[in-house]
């Protein structure tokens, strides 16, 4: 293909949001293989035009002014930082991890502040609006990079949205600090209905009501609420109807629980009569929406589910079984006794596990992906299941790649955690995550018990409208994305220049995939691709026309080096289970396939014209 472009239009957009011109998005293009290496490296040149970034690693410019003007007023922004997360307790966990991990610290230069609504400022009117809350961890400065690494694993820090939202209130002084309001004249008035009295993370209350949640049929009780797209467009200086946001938030559980599938508008989608044809996905006894809790980001469901399983059965050593996503197991090793790392997913290293048990060692749970992220192999969860059973070991299973619709992983799971950043929303301007329990589970009572006390709900009710609307068409984008995804990986397979295709379709773990497949599902949206050089593969990605950043399960396609986005200061280590730093991670999306066919044969062809040349 002679007069192929060395630097392709779309590299001119280092930095830029994705998608394009969108204030809250969760991936940031890196165009070019030297762009994810420079960012990595922290090069001026990169790190300067980064307008966002990946929520978890990158705090957002709307939390960081919003901290910084709380520092300004209430510390020594010369010396301090803040940590902004939803809650109190949220607040003391991140102080307890600061004193953790650095135990030379003074512990009364790390203090807590609760920011709440003013008491003086509020109105009748405002019961019904969902109301401005949050909390600061202000901290020295130079606890910085343990503040990031508890950002970053737990997914406890506020949203872009939550801190837009209160950083207008807390300058209007509709928002305090709550030791400043304590002793207001004004007398607080009702929380209004006693419908709306539950934990949420726009009013703290003791009472959590079930599960935490607004009583599902008052909320769909609610008439005359315009269309999410209509609300949330208008937004009339956010006034966010706290009785829209439990609609949202209900229909987000029973879409999760399978028991609502249908694409319509709310409240009406609620009315609907209960959508038995989905409900094989969630095929347990006793399972439903009640079931399923929600949580500002995926991290959290992870950490939340860590957290309260210590909280349950006590500390004791986890067990975290195939590659995984990198946070996972930080977590496991950071927030609790440690943990023993499978990383190959073997049989062998199962055999290892029973050994362990055998001779005594107890564990609190095995945590696994179904398939993994990136090598897309399968954990046989019926062997898995087994030995959790012989053993008293409670099994989590993150099913964000193979997601419901494709995959049935409850049976196998005491617990099911996954990320609603990912394609259930789709459009990549959105984070959640969630939580779900097996009532079968013997571990499910004492779980229910936890979470009665210890469950909050963190997610910004802005977000949980953004996160239903982008929802409603999942069944459908789910068909196509199976599709493309399979095309791209055969393309991928049948090209010399690529050495490995990683999809579940073409695993050598794909019977234990197969056996949680539903029987319309497919094999999910992601592969990814090693290449017989790193030439080769900066070539690809370099000429790849794709959208290129961190992040999956866009509607777009999605493409990443990930080994080095993920694993930079640690290549040796992650090579040794397979991750090659010439791995590049695909997320597929809804485009033409033909077109999008066309895309990847450019690239491809681009590495055999340059190695031609040599």
């Amino acid at each position: 293909m002679p007069g192929l472009p060395t630097v392709l239009p779309w590299n001119q957009t280092l930095g830029e949001t994705i998608p394009p011109d969108t204030p809250h998005a969760v991936s940031v293009s890196l165009p070019t293989w030297k762009s994810n290496v420079g960012y990595e490296e922290g090069e001026q040149w990169v790190v300067d035009k980064m307008q966002t970034g990946y929520p978890r690693f990158f705090i957002h410019k709307s939390i960081q002014k919003l901290a910084q003007a709380i520092v300004t007023q209430h510390g020594n922004a010369e010396t301090e930082n803040a940590m902004l997360v939803a809650s109190k307790s949220c607040g003391t966990r991140c102080r307890n991890f600061l004193i953790k991990q650095n135990p030379s610290v003074d512990p009364s230069t790390i203090r807590i502040l609760e920011f709440v609504p003013h008491p003086d400022r509020t109105t009748a009117a405002d019961m019904t609006r969902v109301r401005p809350r949050l909390t600061a961890v202000i901290y020295p400065k130079g606890l910085w990079p343990t503040a990031k690494v508890f950002w970053q694993h737990t997914g406890e820090g506020i949203s872009s949205r939550q801190a837009e939202f209160c950083h207008r209130a807390y300058d209007d002084g509709i928002m305090a600090e709550q030791s400043a309001v304590a002793h207001s004249s004004t007398p607080r008035l009702s929380k209004g209905p006693k419908r709306y009295q539950r934990n949420t993370s726009t009013d703290q209350s003791h009472g959590n009501g079930v599960n935490g949640h607004i009583n599902g049929d008052a909320a769909a009780g609610e008439t005359g609420v315009p269309d999410s797209a209509q609300f949330v467009e208008e937004r009339f200086g956010r006034n966010l109807s706290i009785a829209f946001a439990a609609q949202a938030k209900l229909a987000i559980r029973k879409r999760i629980a399978g028991s609502l599938t249908k694409d319509m508008d709310l409240p009406q989608s609620l009315d609907e009569p209960h959508d038995s044809g989905n409900e094989r996905g969630r095929d347990v006894p006793g399972f439903s929406f009640e079931d399923v809790y929600l949580y500002g980001m995926g991290m959290g469901a992870i950490f939340n589910a860590h957290r309260c399983l210590m909280l349950s059965r006590g500390e004791m050593p986890s067990v975290m079984y195939g590659f995984p996503y990198v946070d996972t197991l930080k977590v496991l090793e950071k927030f609790g006794p440690g943990a023993t790392f499978y990383g190959f997913g073997t049989q062998e290293e199962l055999d290892d596990l029973e050994r362990r048990c055998e001779n005594g060692e107890e564990y609190l749970s095995l945590f696994c992906e179904f398939p993994g992220n990136p090598l897309l192999k399968s954990p046989d969860l019926k062997r898995i299941r087994a030995i959790a059973d012989k053993y008293d070991i409670a099994v989590v299973v993150d099913e964000t790649i193979g997601n419901f619709l494709n995959i049935h992983v409850l049976p196998y799971a005491d617990v099911v955690v996954s990320s609603l950043t990912k394609v259930f929303s789709g459009d990549s301007n959105v984070m959640g995550g969630t939580m779900i329990l097996n009532p079968q589970s013997r571990y499910y009572a004492g779980l229910k018990k936890t979470l009665e006390t210890e469950y909050e709900d963190n997610q910004f009710e802005e977000d949980s409208m953004y996160l239903e609307r982008n929802s409603r068409d999942f069944v459908d984008r789910i068909q196509r994305i199976n599709h493309n995804a399979g095309v791209i990986a055969d393309v991928l397979r049948a090209h010399p220049c690529v050495k490995q295709v990683n999809y579940p379709k073409y695993s050598d773990t794909k019977h234990h995939y197969d056996t949680c497949k539903l029987p319309d599902g497919g094999y999910g949206g992601l592969l990814s691709a090693t290449f017989h050089s790193m030439e080769d593969a900066q070539i690809f990605y370099d000429h790849l026309d794709t959208h290129k950043g961190p992040s999956l399960g866009t509607n777009f396609t999605l493409s990443s080096p990930f080994v080095i986005l993920a694993h930079y200061n640690e290549l040796d280590w992650a090579a040794q289970f397979g991750c090659e730093a010439s791995l590049i991670r695909f997320s597929v999306g809804l485009e033409d396939t033909d077109a999008l066919k066309k895309v990847f044969e450019f690239a491809l062809a681009a590495i055999l014209e340059k190695n031609s040349q040599k």
